[in-house]
């Protein structure tokens, strides 16, 4: 029966057919030549051909094992390469995969270009597909729509895996000659009683600097709600507003000049910016590379004074 067929055979018969030597095939596989030899008797059973036979003082393969002897090479390696550990003799510059990648606007502006950037450098033909983040939900990672989430924690569940990437921290974005930067450090009072622009993906208004302020018996008015950080930078370079958005995301290139950043007059909690995968991908070796190249990046990249998470 074919289910009873050892594979174990399939390696024996390549090193005999290589060797076209009983002794030299068992020193190849370290076996004594005894045990090579009921090897090869199997082998005879199991084929109902001689495979090697006796010529003088050497053995010679039959017709049969010589139209055996390639394609025997070639289940040989590749039943090797099934069995060794994943990843060992990859090559990263033959990789063809596509990444899905989700992550909020601001984490895309502020680091997607060093990623792609690195990425075709390495493996020239990764493609790296960003995803919009509607929500933290994880089932995307579940189901396998996304190979990394890449965000603040959410309710990730028991079985995501976790990595911290650095920490963030939110600052007042104001138009170059806004009244607020008459001020060494604005006061909340003053940073309370201007209009504000908040960036939020479900409408909300308030948000933990509210809190905070709320703390000290001030509230802000918030004139506008956009859904990314981009276009509030857009609205307070061209306006009074006052925009509320994390350190890495405010970079020169981006506000374009036209803004300048201040620190809040209020404490806020640090953001932490992690990436999440499922625990299938953990051996994954192309995985493994992605999740380097992210970790790497990201903390070279973090604002200085955004210390990485401990």
């Amino acid at each position: 029966m074919a289910d009873d067929i050892d594979l174990n055979l399939l390696t024996a018969l390549d090193a005999l057919l290589a060797e076209g030597s009983v002794a030299k095939a068992a020193e190849r596989l370290r076996l004594s030549e005894s045990a090579m030899s009921r090897t090869l008797a199997r082998l005879r059973e199991a084929t109902g051909d001689p495979l090697l036979v006796r010529a003088g003082r050497t053995m010679v393969p039959t017709p049969h094992a010589l139209a055996l002897r390639d394609q025997v090479r070639e289940l040989a390696q590749g039943a090797r390469a099934v069995l060794q550990p994943a990843g060992a003799g990859w090559d990263l510059r033959a990789l063809r995969r596509t990444f899905t990648l989700r992550a909020n606007d601001g984490f895309i502006e502020a680091f997607a270009p060093a990623l792609v950037a690195r990425a075709a450098e390495e493996a020239p033909g990764v493609c790296l597909r960003f995803a919009p983040k509607p929500d933290k939900d994880v089932r995307p990672l579940r189901e396998g729509l996304i190979d990394l989430d890449i965000g603040v924690l959410g309710e990730s569940g028991p079985e995501v895996r976790i990595q911290a990437l650095y920490r963030d921290h939110f600052v007042a974005a104001v138009r170059e000659g806004h009244a607020l930067l008459d001020a060494r450090e604005p006061d909340a009072a003053a940073y309370a009683a201007c209009a504000h622009v908040v960036t939020s993906r479900r409408g909300r208004r308030a948000g933990p600097v509210d809190e905070a302020l709320a703390a000290r018996g001030l509230k802000r008015r918030v004139a506008v709600v956009v859904p990314s950080f981009r276009a509030a930078l857009s609205i307070a370079a061209a306006t009074d507003l006052v925009a509320l958005v994390p350190s890495s995301f405010f970079r020169p290139d981006l506000a374009q000049g036209a803004l300048r950043p201040l620190p809040l007059p209020v404490p806020t909690e640090p953001i932490t910016v992690s990436q999440m995968w499922h625990p299938r991908l953990d051996k994954d070796p192309a995985h493994q590379w992605l999740r380097g190249m992210v970790f790497e990046l990201c903390r070279s990249m973090a604002s200085p004074s955004s210390p990485p998470p401990h």
